[in-house]
C-alpha cells in the first residue's frame, strides 16, 4: 500500500515536470562574457528564427540552477539559448524528420561553436535527437511567459537611419543591444565602415543596433551569416 502511494507521488511529480514550468522569468538583457566573447541577451524576441545546430543536456544538470534561477529539470520541455529572453516560447522543429516541440528558454549556453539551442532531455526525446546528439533544427520564437506589463520592449521606438540606408524593406539584422547610445554609436559607425546600412532603435532606455532594411529575407539572411563572424549573435528582425 505505501509503495503504491509513493509511485503514484513519484508519477505526479513528473507528470508535472513534463507539463512545463511555473517559474516566474524575469527581463534580464545584462551583457554575460563566455571564453572572451560578449553576448547581448534581447529585450524582445517578436519575430526571431534561427536555423542552426541543436545539442541536449540532461542527468549531469539535472537538480541544478540554471541561468534564470530556475533548477533545471530534463524532463520539463525548456532550453539554453545564449540570448533569447527568459521565458521565451519557441518552437523547434528538427529538419531532418519534421518533428517539432514547444520549449521555454530558462538558460545560457550553448557555447561550443556552432550549435544554437541546447533542448532539454524531454525535448530532445520528443525529436528523436536523444540518440544522435545533435539534430539540425529550425527554431521560431512563438509568444513569452513573461506578462507585457514586465517586458522590456515598448509599442513605440524611435529610429535613426544612415543616410545610406534604403526606405524600403521589413528585415533587419540585429547586432547587438546597449544600455549606453555612446556603445551603440560606436557599433553603428563599424557597421558603417564594413559597408552596412545601419538602424539604431531606441526602446525603454534600449539602444539596439540593426543592420538594413532587406526587401527580402533571403537577402537578410546572407547578411546575417556573415554578421555573425563579428556578431555572433547577430539575429533577423521584422
Amino acid at each position: 500500500m505505501i509503495k503504491n502511494i509513493f509511485i503514484t507521488i513519484l508519477a505526479a511529480i513528473i507528470l508535472a515536470g513534463c507539463a512545463g514550468s511555473s517559474y516566474n522569468y524575469k527581463v534580464n538583457t545584462k551583457p554575460y562574457t563566455i571564453n572572451g566573447t560578449t553576448y547581448y541577451p534581447m529585450s524582445s524576441a517578436n519575430g526571431f528564427s534561427e536555423t542552426g545546430t541543436a545539442s541536449w543536456y540532461g542527468p549531469d544538470f539535472h537538480g541544478k540552477k540554471t541561468a534564470s534561477g530556475e533548477t533545471y529539470n530534463k524532463y520539463a520541455f525548456t532550453a539554453a539559448h545564449k540570448t533569447l529572453p527568459f521565458g521565451t516560447k519557441v518552437k523547434v522543429t528538427n529538419l531532418n524528420n519534421n518533428l517539432s516541440t514547444t520549449v521555454v528558454i530558462n538558460d545560457r549556453g550553448p557555447f561550443k561553436s556552432g550549435r544554437i539551442i541546447d533542448l532539454s532531455y524531454s525535448a530532445a526525446q520528443k525529436i528523436s535527437m536523444v540518440g544522435t546528439g545533435t539534430a539540425r533544427v529550425r527554431i521560431e520564437a512563438i509568444g513569452s511567459t513573461i506578462s507585457s506589463s514586465s517586458a522590456s520592449s515598448a509599442s513605440t521606438t524611435t529610429t535613426t537611419k544612415s543616410s545610406s540606408g534604403t526606405s524600403s524593406g521589413k528585415y533587419y539584422v540585429q547586432v547587438a543591444a546597449y544600455s549606453v547610445r555612446d556603445n551603440a554609436n560606436s557599433t553603428a559607425v563599424k557597421l558603417s565602415g564594413m559597408g552596412y546600412s545601419k538602424t539604431i532603435r531606441q526602446s525603454n532606455g534600449k539602444y539596439t543596433v540593426l543592420a538594413g532594411p532587406y526587401s527580402t529575407r533571403a537577402s537578410a539572411e546572407s547578411a546575417r551569416d556573415k554578421l555573425r563572424n563579428t556578431y555572433s549573435g547577430a539575429f533577423i528582425v521584422e
